[in-house]
């Protein structure tokens, strides 16, 4: 069977006129997108040269938002750039070494940007519905993955960029009567798709659009109106962190001190409302009350400025140990929470307590807290 040459694609659809602005568009989306990306990434990294900011407390809320909607709608802008271009794959190399040599760059780095992208977007969505099918570290792959994809992406705008400037610079022509969809038609298709996908996945973040968006997959429903992502039962924690004998250790050097549930509870109370904000792209606010961590510090006589070592009653796990940086120690908002929106502690949101913090990864907002630690 013989292979289609470029002149049998007589569709107007297939040609840069359309391919420069959706590009454009996902362009636009995949530099977002890898942007938050490194933000979230860079937050989840236990020693941080330029520390993380506490303030805005949402501000991670809505980066992180960024990050998934701008991945999912980069979906349906990836597919239709490939269908606008994809007839070019069939054009035979030209004939001279260094044009060819120029070609064959070219080709390959559209075949690695878009084997990355493929990848970036199939393992962000399955992320962000916590269904991991595979056995490699998600984090760090997608991280390593992103460089890849960013880096032919720009070498592939540097290459098409007169062509690129020349075409958004020219008016979109409608074709002649009788095609079955016209550029201008499929370009409102495509925004229209755009649209859509963003309603669809947004509400995970935005409350509003809670109704709307079918592809969010938190809803805001859970114990206490607030999502959870792994539960008590999951943790392997619901014999200790009932158990009558629990308190919380806070240990600086040799000076250590353990309370108790009914002990914290004795201590000053302050009530901060902050959301949860996770890596998925959900995110809920509550009105989280507890004891400020800076008090637990000041007891054990922990300086200011001091990151503090977080170990909850988890059995395993990646997120078992984390470091409380000390912009986030300092903080009068970061709470040991004892109680959400008035209530106890559910015990799948951490009881008997956990921490919260501002603009911080809900990864790191440890459950089920067991001790907090500063080295002497």
């Amino acid at each position: 069977m013989k292979a289609p040459a470029p002149e049998d694609f007589t569709s107007p659809l297939h040609g840069p006129a359309v391919a420069a602005r959706v590009g454009s568009a996902l362009g636009v989306c995949f530099g977002v997108c890898f942007l938050t990306g490194l933000l979230s990434h860079y937050a989840q990294q236990p020693a941080q040269p330029v520390p993380f900011p506490t303030s805005p407390s949402w501000g991670y809320r809505v980066t992180q938002g960024l990050h998934v909607v701008t991945g999912t709608v980069a979906v349906p802008l990836l597919l239709v750039k490939l269908w606008t271009v994809y007839p070019r794959f069939f054009q035979r190399p030209p004939r001279g070494l260094r044009r060819l040599a120029v070609t064959a760059l070219e080709r390959l780095s559209i075949l690695v940007l878009v084997a990355s992208a493929v990848f970036m977007l199939v393992t962000g969505l399955a992320n962000s519905a916590q269904w991991y099918p595979w056995s490699f570290s998600f984090r760090t792959s997608h991280y390593a993955v992103a460089w890849v994809a960013v880096g032919a992406l720009v070498l592939h705008i540097a290459v098409k960029l007169p062509l690129i400037r020349t075409e958004l610079g020219r008016r979109l022509e409608e074709e002649p009567g009788g095609a079955v969809l016209s550029r201008r038609g499929l370009l409102r298709t495509t925004w229209l798709a755009v649209g859509v996908a963003a309603l669809a996945t947004a509400g995970s973040a935005v409350p509003l659009l809670r109704r709307v968006s079918v592809l969010g997959v938190r809803s805001g429903e859970g114990p206490q109106d607030l999502p959870v992502n792994k539960s008590a039962v999951a943790a392997g924690v619901t014999a200790t962190a009932t158990a009558p004998g629990w308190a919380l250790t806070v240990a600086h050097g040799d000076r250590t001190v353990r309370l108790t549930r009914e002990e914290l509870l004795g201590l000053e109370q302050r009530t901060e409302e902050l959301p949860i904000a996770c890596v998925e792209g959900w995110s809920a606010s509550g009105t989280w009350t507890g004891v400020r961590v800076r008090d637990l510090l000041d007891a054990v006589g922990v300086p200011q400025g001091s990151d503090v070592f977080v170990r909850s009653l988890q059995e395993s796990g990646p997120y078992r140990t984390t470091v409380l940086q000390a912009g986030f120690a300092d903080d009068d908002r970061t709470l040991v929470a004892l109680a959400l929106d008035g209530e106890p502690l559910a015990l799948d949101h951490g009881f008997p307590a956990r921490l919260i913090a501002p603009n911080r990864p809900g990864v790191l907002q440890t459950k089920w807290l067991d001790r907090l630690e500063v080295s002497a």
